[in-house]
């Protein structure tokens, strides 16, 4: 008996009706009866149901065990909303799985993601520590993390161990600062340079660069310990050396009935000659350099001070000079201001005075002409000898020779005359100027 599409369940769309069409090819040529038919078709169907359910199964054991896997992974014993594995159908406990699944999945990388940021923080500082560090390293991904234990037990290990290094690193930082704190006051003391001492033990040390970025490795505590010890001994010597000559200095001074006034221009030196090597720190040598500075900036600026007065005195400006000179030694005394910023400002003053001056040069030119046309007395007289002869120029030219024996007179008079007759002519324009200068 044949079989149709009809007649049979499985027997559905072209490719069922394809595979049935090349199976009836085959039963035809074979002379297969139609009972044997049915039961070969009923076998293949009950086959194809079997690998189906087995498909499922599988596909439903796959999932509980991803499910286990991320649990333990995870280091969850029990989750919320873990779905009862024996309730509905297969593809309806599939169904149930997926969500929780999915939540499990989203967990899972969140987890990676902060272990991963612990291992690169710990990473980084283990680096710093041993002066391994490589840049290229302390970016994120740059190494796996396991993923087979991502438990909150195994992440507060991590935490645990990063708080360490962080606390090392504190401490070792604190070394180093300390350190370098001593290698500045034994330079400032020794009188050598701090800057290029410290560079040549590690560059990050300098002052410019920030305090997290400085090196805390062991090399560079050992070099800072190394260069600290130098510069101490280097220190007792000095100061060994230095006493020494400052009792040969005083047994010289001593024979030689040497003036206390000379004595005290090597009070620096003497001061030394009973203090131990601890005792002579920075903070006492800075004082004294301070001391040296201060009285240096006030001969450069009373110097500054002097140019500044005598541009005012030129431009006819008057200042309270006592005032002034106060200021300047209550503000070196006080040591409120860089003496680079005071001198700053002198300078900035004499640029603006020297242009108030030369705004006022003008009107001064005007000032002085019209003061020597206004000292031309004598051409009163002159004028009043002229009258009582009261005839002509030439006349005149011969009494005034006779009377005073220079002829260069008449052209001095004709000159000043001249110079006279433009006083009003000048007090306009002088009185124009200072009115244009005032606005």
């Amino acid at each position: 008996m044949a079989v149709t599409d009809s007649q049979n369940p499985l027997i559905d769309g072209n490719t069922c009706g394809s595979f049935l069409q090349k199976l009836q090819g085959i039963w035809d040529e074979v002379g297969e009866s139609d009972e044997e038919q049915d039961k070969m078709l009923l076998q293949i169907e009950q086959e194809c149901l079997n690998v189906y359910k087995r498909k499922l199964l599988q596909s439903l054991s796959d999932a509980k065990l991803e499910l286990s896997s991320l649990l333990l992974a995870l280091g969850e014993n029990k989750f919320m909303g873990m779905p009862d594995k024996t309730l509905g159908t297969i593809k309806e406990q599939l169904a149930a799985i997926a969500p929780t699944m999915e939540q499990l999945w989203q967990q899972k990388e969140e987890r990676i993601k902060e272990f991963s940021d612990v291992e690169l923080q710990i990473q980084k500082i283990c680096g710093e520590i041993t002066g391994d560090l490589n840049p290229d390293q302390t970016e994120s991904g740059s190494f796996a993390v396991d993923e087979s234990d991502l438990s909150m037990k195994k992440l507060d290990e991590y935490q645990s161990q990063l708080l360490e290094l962080q606390r090392e690193k504190s401490e070792r930082l604190h070394k180093v600062l300390d350190y370098v704190s001593t290698v500045h006051n034994l330079c400032v003391v020794l009188g050598m340079d701090f800057f290029s001492t410290v560079i040549e033990v590690h560059p990050s040390l300098n002052e410019s660069i920030g305090v997290n970025s400085k090196s805390i490795s062991n090399g560079t505590l050992t070099k800072l310990a190394k260069t600290v010890s130098t510069l101490k001994e280097d220190k007792k010597q000095r100061l060994h050396k230095l006493q020494e000559l400052a009792s040969q200095l005083i047994d010289m001074w001593n024979l030689m009935d040497t003036p206390i006034e000379e004595r005290r221009l090597f009070d620096h030196v003497t001061c030394n000659i009973s203090a131990s090597v601890d005792e002579v720190t920075a903070e006492v040598e800075v004082e004294r350099l301070d001391q040296q500075k201060a009285h240096r900036m006030k001969e450069i600026a009373f110097k500054k001070q002097d140019e500044l007065e005598e541009i005012y005195a030129c431009a006819h400006v008057e200042i309270n000079l006592e005032a002034t000179r106060g200021n300047i030694l209550s503000l070196i005394d006080s040591r409120n201001i860089e003496p680079s910023e005071l001198l700053a400002d002198v300078d900035k003053q004499i640029v603006a005075v020297k242009k108030e001056a030369l705004r006022r040069k003008e009107i001064w030119d005007k000032v002085k002409k019209w003061m020597s046309a206004c000292e031309e007395s004598w051409l009163e007289d002159y004028n009043r000898g002229s009258k009582m002869i009261a005839i002509t120029v030439e006349q005149q030219f011969h009494w005034y020779n006779a009377s005073r024996g220079a002829h260069l007179n008449l052209k001095r008079a004709e000159k000043a005359r001249i110079l006279v007759n433009k006083i009003p002519a000048l007090v306009d324009t002088l009185v124009a100027k200072t009115r244009s200068w005032e606005k």
